[in-house]
């Protein structure tokens, strides 16, 4: 199996990379149950305090793969419920993990790249980093990845990049709440970060981690189901099949 998270230890940080620069480290099923096989290494071995997500390539992540939707044999429906099930046991795993996520991002983030940011403790960006919430281009909606999004970005700044689609930089990504912090050097401010948490127990860090996903994860659970269905359901309209074909065969869409 082609390895597309790599898993490193480092003391109490266990490092995840997400290691697809291809097709811009885009959300597979092979990469996402490496992911979730990463998480899992982490929780388990002893000493481990903190998970940073990484990536190689100029891009973080890029969101669904697209190439993969459009090249599955199988019932389009089935197959789009099956990845929006993917997608929605992802982030509630991220929330709930016990240790801290942070992401460390030094490249641009798509789509449900933009999810696992919101789902991530702290996330750090380097300054020439952007950001895009691209879906309402494609025919299809931030559903799912609303659920993690809507608790981190003000309300003002959500109710205009949900529907722009418009690239922004990380020090906006900062202000609105998206971002923890803009550095200028993203692996110095981590690795403060991961000192400074490194110190906790893991106890201490499981449950004042507890504290601040509480909510989140309460809105989660009551909302998921309902924007898991959504998803499967826009990604299978006639207009997501032509805004998908139109990016793929880079043409504008028949509704431009």
């Amino acid at each position: 199996m082609t390895q597309l998270v790599r898993f490193e230890r480092e003391g109490p940080v266990a490092r995840l990379t997400l290691d697809s620069p291809h097709n811009r480290n885009a959300l597979s099923s092979a990469l996402v149950e490496q992911l979730h096989d990463g998480l899992t290494r982490a929780t388990a071995e002893q000493g481990v305090r903190v998970v940073v997500l990484g990536h190689t390539g100029g891009t973080f992540c890029a969101g669904a793969d697209l190439s993969e939707a459009s090249a599955s044999s199988s019932d389009p429906a089935e197959q789009a419920a099956a990845r929006a099930q993917e997608m929605t046991r992802l982030l509630r795993r991220i929330l709930e993990l016990p240790l801290p996520v942070i992401a460390a991002v030094d490249g641009h983030v798509r789509a449900g790249g933009m999810g696992l940011v919101g789902a991530c403790d702290i996330a750090v960006a380097g300054r020439s980093s952007t950001f895009a919430l691209t879906e309402a281009r494609l025919g299809v909606a931030p559903s799912i990845i609303s659920l993690t999004l809507l608790p981190r970005m003000t309300a003002r700044a959500a109710g205009r990049y949900f529907v722009t689609g418009e690239k922004f930089g990380a020090d906006v990504a900062a202000d609105i709440g998206l971002i923890t912090v803009a550095s200028d050097d993203v692996g110095a401010t981590v690795a403060e970060l991961t000192a400074a948490i490194g110190q906790g127990s893991p106890q201490g860090l499981a449950a004042s981690k507890a504290l601040t996903t509480a909510a989140v994860l309460d809105d989660f659970d009551r909302r998921a189901e309902k924007l898991t269905q959504q998803t499967a359901t826009l990604f299978v309209s006639e207009q997501a099949r032509e805004g998908m074909l139109a990016f793929l065969q880079k043409r504008a869409p028949d509704w431009r």
